[in-house]
């Protein structure tokens, strides 16, 4: 299992320092030895692939992904051309991880229709399929696009794709039609029992090999006397599953009822004990979301660069499988 970061909007940065910090975090992830660095479309926060492609610029080995960019937001041959230019900026180290989002997102928030996000997700990789397939016209017609339009942006790479899936039906498609899924909250026996069967499955008959499961896991070290609390804190910041639909009937898979359930959270020993079972249940790519604690904002930078290097201590173990 290889261990990356999952970062996210930083409130405790300044709207003029957001920018260069996150860069600064990416170099600092690669230096410490993580291997990959995820980047989620949040509403009204930094545009993620821009992000991803500054990043790129300023990193040398780390791969770097969005988890995710939803798809209503951009027709697919412009989010294939975005890609593609990313692509070439990260010199070949970029994935692009892409979703059909919420109801409260896409309806909500922003007006547009969340009407059969399955069938657009498949109709939106057969577009993505073809704009990567080379230089060239790209000519799709299905039931939600028609495309004729030229992609020339460059010959030298393409980009892997991975979609949130929770589902039966998305992990279907994510198995048979993409490099695998990006999930969030997840817990152990969800990923286990449910997610890794129907998306290998998938894969499989599909004639695929090396699908791919990165589960977004919060983390934090603290004191045993601390963890309910932080557990709270998690969801409180990150979670409130009653919001979607979509994950509710994730959570009924697993053990967790929200976010702060699906933490490693505790000392050490406890931390990276829960990282292993999320790799024996089948996770191949683990995104930690640090989550720092503390009361003032001295404490939470202590307790962000604590946790951090510690997890960046166990990437060589856990990528030898050890």
């Amino acid at each position: 299992m290889r261990i990356g970061l999952m970062v996210g909007s930083d409130k405790e940065r300044s709207r003029a320092e957001r920018l260069d910090g996150l860069i600064d975090d990416a170099r600092a992830a690669e230096k410490q030895g993580f291997a990959t660095f995820w980047m989620p479309q949040v509403p009204g926060y930094l545009d993620a692939m821009t992000a991803v492609a500054l990043i790129g610029n300023a990193t040398d080995r780390i791969e770097i992904g969005t988890a995710v960019v939803p798809i209503q937001t951009r027709h697919p041959l412009i989010m294939a051309q975005q890609a593609l230019t990313t692509q070439i900026a990260c010199g070949g180290r970029f994935t692009l991880g892409i979703g059909p989002s919420h109801h409260w997102i896409i309806t909500d928030q922003l007006g547009l229709p969340y009407d059969k996000p399955a069938r657009l997700v498949r109709d939106y990789l057969e577009v993505l399929d073809a704009a990567f397939g080379g230089p060239g016209t790209t000519a799709v017609d299905n039931d939600t696009y028609r495309v004729h339009s030229p992609v020339d942006v460059t010959d030298a790479f393409t980009v892997p794709v991975l979609v949130a899936a929770l589902g039966p039906t998305m992990l279907r498609i994510a198995g048979e039609r993409t490099g695998g899924t990006i999930l969030w909250m997840a817990d152990e026996r969800a990923i286990g029992d449910y997610v890794v069967p129907r998306i290998t499955a998938a894969a499989k008959g599909a004639g695929r090999e090396d699908v791919r499961v990165v589960a977004g896991v919060p983390v934090a070290l603290c004191a045993d006397g601390d963890v309910d609390d932080a557990r709270a804190y998690a969801s409180e910041v990150l979670g409130h599953a009653d919001f979607s639909p979509n994950y509710v009937r994730l959570l009924e898979h697993g053990d967790a009822e929200d976010v702060g359930d699906t933490m490693a959270v505790g000392d050490e020993a406890t931390v990276a004990a829960r990282l292993r079972r999320y790799r024996d249940a089948g996770v191949t790519d683990l995104a930690a979301r640090v989550v720092p604690l503390g009361d003032d904002a001295a404490q939470r930078q202590a307790s962000r660069r604590r946790t951090q290097e510690f997890v960046a201590s166990l990437t060589s173990e856990f990528a030898s499988g050890a």
